[in-house]
């Protein structure tokens, strides 16, 4: 198992800020990706039990998030679009289907 080679410390300091804005910035990205990926999910769950109120709900508050990480260039604006398409068919289906 080969393991990463250490990355060099730079002499710089302007290079040393760098580092550790990007630090702060990796941080952040990360989790702004993660509570994406997790309102995604509990849509796609609610529509998968059947739950038309609660998938309605999640799925409002999963447009909010969504449109928040697009805009702030962590996935592209056609992705999220795209997410967002695709959830609200399901959820509309549902919502067809129970009526």
């Amino acid at each position: 198992m080969a393991s990463k080679p250490k990355k060099k410390n730079p002499r710089l300091a302007s290079g040393r800020k760098r580092v550790r804005q990007d630090e702060k910035l990796n941080a952040a990205n990360t989790s702004l990706r993660s509570k994406y990926r997790t309102a995604v999910k509990n849509v796609e769950k609610a529509v998968l039990s059947g739950d038309k109120g609660k998938a309605t709900e999640l799925f409002a508050k999963m447009q909010a998030v969504v449109d928040t990480v697009a805009d702030k260039g962590i996935f592209h604006k056609n992705k999220a679009a795209r997410d967002k398409s695709r959830l609200s068919a399901k959820v509309k289906t549902l919502s067809a289907a129970a009526a």
